[in-house]
Order: structure tokens, then C-alpha cells, then sequence
């Protein structure tokens, strides 16, 4: 007999259901210590998120896990074994995509299968399977590379899961993937560990971090933290308000302005009314973190009342993993410094409310067809100087192709275009210094040293050679990288280089600066930094035009729009698109989460369903007659609802409902 362990309020497996036991595991490259005594373990059916900024040791762990390196010292048990003696019931994905482009969908299979010795007659019944999970089973011969980011995602996780391993190990397996297909990898996942499967994952992404059983927070190679999501909020001990202001610079500015500490005691409690521990823009909106709920509020309310600036509204709302992980960070001092943009001029687009009537972008009926496939369909969006616009959508919706027509990269079918004032000459030289782009795709060159990259791009958009040292000295400060200048770009980890991306993006000062997706496979602490350069930028008078596929930080452009297949299907503030959106969201908890939901997405549109961590997420269109008809199929099935809440719309449940009931009724208008 074996002793139950409790974490929190969750009973978790026995002692000898550990599939993976790691006990004070260090990695040494020469003198560097990637890895510094870690010690940890996972259960069977398990999903352990090992959660870390770049250069944190993860990668390094899961070589180590996955029998590709060995430990330098420590005891590391994989299924009772040593993991290079484990390695055939494993599979791990890489960051980067492991499987042929050339290949088909099919091929790709068959070859892994036979580098893992599946057996022709298994082969065929696992094919069968798992192209039917993934929704493979009618585009079989297709090529990889003429599939989309998510649905290379989703081939590889195929690939990985034909020799049907016990353990999968995913390393940062949804960077630069749409939150459609992000949503169903994990959906996928959920599914996996119901049929015994032991799923390690990195990511970037902390809103599906949340989704895990279990969150291992990493650092400089050490674990931090280990617990589950409740666990984790409850220790940290803080509590997280959503402030609306008119003028949210100024209330940042006053909200961080804090003194040492305030005379006036709040509720005779002997709180001190120093209660701010993070202040942070987002869009239309403030967050707001505090040490104590009431005496938060409080001085929040008194600090904008005492400058005279108006509250719209403030309200109480959950903490987040992103909260916790960046906190844990700056309390080991781990906060990338921001450094004003050095400017060599003043910007004359900009007024005090910092956005300018002018606009620096102006799109009326932009199309791009290629044959028969419309790319891009009428198109219209205005942006103007000062303001961030944040343009979404899931992989293949056209945002790339209709951001590399406003940058006179390619030639648009039709429409009418105005960049800078301008409407014809769009690749004229003199306008092209006015533009910084930072692609999709790095940019710079992996075979020069980082300064020479730079040292280029200055080069290319004619920076005065007595502000070259200065730019380029900012950003190596800005991305921590002064005394490494003289290091191959090729080397550097997927995140720095996008820093350095960025910083080679504005050093000329553009007016107008496009960035695709441009925090991919960056880490939170490292994500806000770019944000708040972004901010800054705009402040100063540059309009911005982002794309991302993380719904959390699209909530600090100023506007929005949504593309689904090459079209743009709505625009607002953050706010405004998540009130406009209808229906409900339910936030609903059993005692079975993964039956609950098999059940429910046979029951509803499976968009409408989806699993996060120990709870279901529902979106319902009528609440009243939905809820009824959730409650009458749990309990046919004898599961309990344990609890059940109305909660706001996320912005990814927004993007989902917008994308899929667009999806829809395109598909309805087709047939």
C-alpha cells in the first residue's frame, strides 16, 4: 500500500505512479552551469509545464530527458530507467519543425514510423487513429510544406506520437501558431494524458501555461517554484486590479510615483497606503497589482483623485500566471532595464493626447489574389500617427501578405493605399526611410556578428554616422548584450535575436513601423520590455501596426482588427470588440474534467468547449436554455458540477468565437 500525497485541494497519484523522478540534476558546458541542481518529478497522465525565460536551463533539461545529452551529475529516472535506456518510449519535439517539408503528411509518418520500428500492421492502425485526432484523415497526401504554422504543429505532434511513446516531451511546441490551432493542440493534449500519456511541456504563452496540471517556474537553471496554478496565486499573495482612465500615461506615471510611504492609515488597520507592486498598460486599460484588496483600491482611487484625473472604472479580477512569473523574476532581479529610444528629433506628428488626426496609414478596398485564391479582400483600416493597431487573425487569415503590401514589398490586385501622405512611388527610397518593418521571419544575417548586423541596417537607412555608435549602443544595452557585440547572430537563442530584430527595426527613428509578430518565443519578462519600447515609440508619435498570436499582449494596442480568410470582419478597442461579442462564458469545474468535456464537444460546437487545466471553459448563446441542457447531460453521465460561474470574455475566447462564427457562415454562404 501506498501513501496518497495532497497538493492544495487537488489528491494527486501515488508515489510509484512517478514516471519521471529528477533529483539535484546539473549541466555544465566549461564553466557556464546550465543547469544548477534541480530536483522534481511527474506523474503519470500528467501535464508538467517547465515555465522559464530564455537561457533559464529548459532545453538543456529536456536533452537530458530525452537521452540526447547527458547530465553531468545527478539521478534521472525515465520510466525506472536512465533516459538514453527509455529513449524508444519517448518522443520529443524540438523548437524547431522535425519532420520533411518535401514529404507529404503521409510519408512523413511512414518515415518516422520506421525510424521508431513501428510494425507495417500497427503502422496502419495508428496512421488511421491519428490522422482522424488531428483532422488529417482527407488531406493525407498534401505536402508539409504547403501546410499552415499550426497544422505543421499538429504533424509533428503526429510524427512524435506514432511509435504511441508513454512520454512526450514539448519544447516551446505552439511559438508563432494562431490561437485557433493552439487551442486545439492543446485540446489534443488533454486528450492524450486521459489515454495515459506523460506530456512535459515549455511555453512562452503563460495563458496555456495555466492550462497545465502542475507549473515548474525556472530560473538561471533552478527551479523557483513548483505547484499548482491555485497554489501558485494563493502564494504570491497579491491581487490584481483592471483600472480605466482617460489618460492612462499620466496614471501610470502617478501609480508608480510611490513614496516611501504614505501618512494616512487606511480602516484604522495600521495598513501603510504603499500598497502598488506593479503597474502595467494594456491597451485601454491599466493593470494594477496590490498587496491588500481594500486598502489597493483605496489608494489607487486617492493618488488619481489627488492629480485630478478621472477613474472610469476599476475592478478586481485574477491574478495570472504571467503576475506570478514576472514577479518571481524582478525579485531576482531578472528585469531587462528600459532605456529611453535615443532620438535625434523631435517628432511632428504627435499632439498632447499623443495621437495625431493625421493618418500615417490609410487602406480603402485592398485586395491580393493569386489565380483563384484571394489572399486578401477588401481591406480597409486607417491608422494614425501616435496609435498602435493590432492586426489578428489565424495563420494563412492574410496579414502578412496584406502588411507586405502597405510596405511596397508586393503589388496589391486593387485598392487604394496612402503610407505617409503618400499614395503613389510606395517603394520610393525617401519614403522607405520613413518605415521600419521587422518580419515574421528573423531578418538579420546569422553568419555576421551582431554588431555588424546593426553596423548594416544603419548603413541601409542612411543613420548619420555620429548617431551610429549611440543607436547601436542602445541596443545592445537594451537587449543585454553589451561586451557580446563581437558574437555570431547565428548563435544567439530564437528570443534575443528577435531583440536584436527590433532594435535594427528603429534605430533609423521610422514615423511608421510595421512588426510581424515580433515577441514569437520571447519570455513575459523580455515581452513587456519590447511593449513598453513599442509604447514609447508611439508616444513619441510613431504609428505602429502589430500582428501577434498573444491575445494577452494584443490587449496594449489601441485598436484591433480581425481577419478571417482575407477579410476584416471587426475592429475596436479591446474593450469594445469583447463587449460587442455575443453570448456568454462559463467557467464550469467537475470532478472529471476530460470526460465533461468529450461529452460536451459532441453535444455543442467543439470551438465552444475547451479545457483549461482543471477547468471548462463554455461559450453559450443562450445561457438560460444552455445550462439546462449542460446539467442533463453531466448528469446522465453521473458527473458532478462541482461549480459553475458567468466570467468576462478573454480576448482569445473572442477570437475564437469571432473566427470560427465567420468561418461558419462562410462556409454556409458556399454551399
Amino acid at each position: 500500500m501506498t501513501k496518497e500525497i495532497v497538493y492544495g485541494t487537488v489528491p494527486v497519484s501515488t508515489v510509484r505512479d512517478n514516471v519521471i523522478e529528477v533529483q539535484s540534476l546539473h549541466k555544465r558546458y566549461g564553466k557556464i552551469e546550465a543547469v544548477r541542481g534541480i530536483d522534481f518529478t511527474v506523474r503519470r497522465g500528467e501535464i508538467f509545464g517547465l515555465i522559464g525565460p530564455d537561457g533559464a536551463g529548459k532545453t538543456t533539461t529536456f536533452h537530458i530527458l530525452g537521452g540526447v545529452m547527458e547530465a553531468s551529475s545527478g539521478n534521472i529516472q525515465v520510466l525506472g530507467r536512465k533516459p538514453r535506456d527509455a529513449r524508444l518510449k519517448i518522443s520529443y519535439l524540438t523548437q524547431q519543425f522535425s519532420h520533411y517539408l518535401d514529404l507529404s503528411i503521409n510519408e512523413n509518418l511512414q518515415y518516422s514510423a520506421g525510424l521508431r520500428k513501428v510494425p507495417n500492421e500497427l503502422f496502419i492502425k495508428r496512421r488511421a487513429k491519428y490522422l482522424k485526432l488531428m483532422e488529417f484523415d482527407k488531406i493525407a497526401n498534401r505536402l508539409a510544406s504547403q501546410l499552415s504554422g499550426g497544422m505543421k504543429q499538429k504533424l509533428a505532434l503526429c510524427c512524435a506520437l506514432i511509435s504511441e511513446p508513454e512520454i512526450l516531451l514539448l519544447d516551446e511546441p505552439t511559438t508563432g501558431v494562431d490561437p485557433v490551432s493552439r487551442r486545439e493542440f492543446w485540446d489534443i493534449l488533454a486528450t492524450l494524458t486521459q489515454q495515459g500519456v506523460t506530456i512535459i511541456v515549455a511555453t512562452p504563452y503563460l495563458d496555456e501555461a495555466e492550462r497545465c496540471h502542475r507549473i515548474a517556474l525556472v530560473y538561471e537553471g533552478k527551479i523557483q517554484q513548483i505547484g499548482y496554478l491555485e497554489e501558485l496565486r494563493s502564494s504570491l499573495g497579491l491581487y490584481r486590479f483592471e483600472v480605466r482612465t482617460p489618460n492612462l500615461e499620466a496614471a501610470e506615471a502617478a501609480l508608480l510615483e510611490l513614496p516611501p510611504r504614505i501618512e494616512q492609515i487606511h480602516f484604522g488597520t495600521g495598513v501603510p497606503a504603499k500598497q502598488i507592486v506593479d503597474v502595467q498598460t494594456f491597451g485601454d486599460r491599466l493593470d494594477v497589482l496590490v498587496k491588500d484588496v481594500k486598502a489597493g483600491e483605496v489608494e489607487i482611487r486617492e493618488i488619481l483623485t489627488s492629480r485630478q484625473m478621472e477613474l472610469t472604472s476599476i475592478q478586481e479580477v485574477e491574478t495570472t500566471l504571467e503576475n506570478i512569473f514576472v514577479t518571481r523574476l524582478r525579485a531576482n532581479g531578472s528585469d531587462p532595464p528600459f532605456i529611453q529610444f535615443p532620438r535625434s528629433r523631435p517628432s511632428k506628428y504627435i499632439n498632447s493626447n499623443h495621437i495625431n488626426e493625421d493618418a500615417a496609414i490609410d487602406v480603402r478596398n485592398l485586395k491580393k489574389v493569386y489565380g483563384d485564391f484571394k489572399a486578401v479582400e477588401s481591406v480597409s483600416l486607417k491608422i494614425r500617427y501616435g496609435e498602435i493597431y493590432g492586426l489578428l487573425g489565424a495563420n494563412g487569415a492574410g496579414k502578412t501578405t496584406t502588411i507586405k503590401m502597405l510596405c511596397g514589398l508586393i503589388e496589391p490586385s486593387s485598392g487604394y493605399i496612402s503610407l505617409g501622405g503618400q499614395t503613389s512611388n510606395l517603394r520610393s527610397s525617401a519614403l522607405r526611410q520613413r518605415i521600419g518593418y521587422m518580419s515574421q521571419k528573423f531578418t538579420l544575417y546569422d553568419d555576421l556578428t551582431i554588431l555588424e548586423n546593426l553596423e548594416f541596417y544603419c548603413g541601409v537607412y542612411s543613420v548619420p554616422q555620429k548617431l551610429l555608435r549611440p543607436k547601436i549602443d542602445w541596443v545592445l544595452n537594451t537587449c543585454g548584450l553589451v561586451g557580446q557585440e563581437n558574437m555570431l547572430t547565428g548563435r544567439l537563442p530564437g528570443g534575443w535575436k528577435q531583440r536584436v530584430a527590433f532594435g535594427a527595426s528603429v534605430m533609423h527613428e521610422p514615423d511608421i513601423l510595421f512588426l510581424d509578430e515580433p515577441t514569437s518565443g520571447v519570455d513575459p519578462l523580455a515581452r513587456r520590455q519590447f511593449w513598453r519600447l513599442i509604447c514609447d515609440l508611439a508616444r513619441k508619435g510613431t504609428a505602429v501596426l502589430v500582428t501577434t498570436h498573444y491575445l494577452e499582449e494584443a490587449e496594449q494596442c489601441n485598436r484591433l482588427g480581425f481577419m478571417v480568410d482575407g477579410e476584416l470582419v471587426a475592429q475596436g478597442s479591446p474593450s469594445e470588440i469583447k463587449m460587442a461579442q455575443p453570448g456568454q462564458l462559463i467557467e464550469l469545474v467537475t470532478k472529471d474534467t476530460q470526460t465533461a468535456f468529450n461529452l460536451l464537444k459532441n453535444e455543442l460546437d467543439d470551438w465552444r468547449v475547451s479545457i483549461f487545466g482543471t477547468k471548462l471553459h463554455i461559450i453559450l448563446n443562450d445561457k438560460n436554455k444552455e445550462i439546462h441542457q449542460i446539467e442533463s447531460i453531466l448528469n446522465a453521465a453521473q458527473l458532478e458540477i462541482l461549480s459553475w460561474r458567468t466570467i468576462p470574455f478573454s480576448l482569445e475566447d473572442t477570437f475564437i468565437s469571432i473566427f470560427q462564427s465567420n468561418r461558419q457562415k462562410n462556409q454556409f454562404i458556399q454551399k
